[in-house]
């Protein structure tokens, strides 16, 4: 009910994260680079985020990357005084992260103008375009020290050394930029290439990969379980349940839990003498207070009201996700002492 993971099973999660990211050598991880290869701030790179149209002269760069049912890959495009020149292409491992993508495409086109293109003193300008803010946003940020983005700023400044003069210029993507949909086709077909040029996982990749093993094994128990059965019938889906916010009351909980406060519960553990509701129409169980209780009618009837659909009954599970705040106002108005008050005849 809490959404609080089990902790037999989260320490099992948090075993195999250590276990896979410090231990296991079946899969290369991307650590975040050593202090050792940190750029020097000194050595700022230039970022705009300015949509202002610039003469297309120089060489310009269009670099996207994409993940899809196919795989990961990173797409570059590089246009010299307007005219496309090259096309490169790299897969990625299918683990890996559509922002290890968008900056690996960096990574590979600062290189390759490395390796192709000789500066001259006329125009040895070089504006790398991307679509990823992220990317951006972490260049900019010299407290973040991923591989990738250590990649890009220490190679920058190796080829800015040799004359070259480069800014990195956020576009928006999808928005009619011929680069840019040129360098985005780019990398989808990247994905159905055989060869992969980059396969370190990121942590963050790992932790969400067990994170969802958890869920799964706690899926397994709740479904096999013989226990909680009210619950259940609130939250049959452990995905679901974790994606609500819910403030818990001592109301809610002994309504989802059938715990406490109902005269059901009160019999069966000898505290009182009778399960019978005060209405006279039978036991007084969660599923009478909601949908039957005529000492309820005033707040049930409100909370049918403000079910849009008009469809009642609701089952329990869609009370809970579909309608969560009226139903949480209905279980918080109920007041056991007054409908567990007798009539006086």
């Amino acid at each position: 009910m809490t959404g609080i993971t089990p902790i037999v099973i989260q320490a099992e999660e948090e075993a195999n994260i250590y276990n896979i990211t410090r231990k296991s050598k079946d899969k290369e991880i991307e650590k975040p680079a050593e202090p050792k290869e940190w750029q020097h701030p000194a050595d700022s790179i230039k970022i705009t985020e300015t949509q202002e149209i610039q003469d297309d002269q120089g060489i310009h760069i269009y670099t996207d990357g994409s993940k899809n049912e196919n795989g990961v890959g990173a797409g570059i495009a590089i246009f010299r005084d307007g005219e496309i020149e090259k096309k490169l292409k790299y897969k990625l491992n299918s683990n890996c992260t559509n922002n290890q993508a968008e900056q690996l495409a960096i990574v590979k086109a600062i290189e390759e103008i490395d390796k192709t293109y000789i500066s001259d003193c006329i125009r040895n300008t070089i504006v790398i375009h991307t679509d990823s803010r992220v990317t951006i946003q972490s260049l900019k940020n010299y407290r973040i020290h991923n591989k990738l983005v250590e990649e890009i700023r220490r190679k920058t400044t190796a080829i800015e050394r040799k004359g070259w003069n480069i800014t990195f210029k956020w576009i928006k993507a999808h928005d009619g930029n011929h680069g840019n949909e040129m360098a985005d086709k780019l990398a989808k077909e990247a994905t159905k290439k055989r060869d992969i040029s980059y396969s370190k996982i990121p942590k963050s990749q790992i932790i969400q990969q067990e994170k969802q093993k958890s869920i799964e094994k706690w899926q397994t128990q709740w479904d096999q379980t013989s226990k909680g059965s009210a619950t259940k019938k609130f939250f049959p889906n452990i995905k679901d349940r974790l994606k609500q916010k819910i403030k818990i009351t001592p109301n809610l909980t002994a309504m989802i839990t059938a715990h406490g406060k109902t005269k059901a519960y009160l019999h069966r553990f000898k505290i009182i003498e009778s399960p019978e509701c005060t209405c006279k129409a039978g036991q007084q169980t969660v599923e009478h207070l909601i949908y039957e209780c005529s000492k309820l009618q005033t707040e049930r009837q409100t909370l049918i009201t403000n079910i849009t659909t008009g469809a009642w009954p609701v089952p329990e599970n869609e009370l809970i996700k579909n309608y969560r705040k009226q139903f949480i106002q209905f279980v918080n108005s109920i007041d056991f002492e007054v409908i567990n008050t007798e009539a006086v005849t």
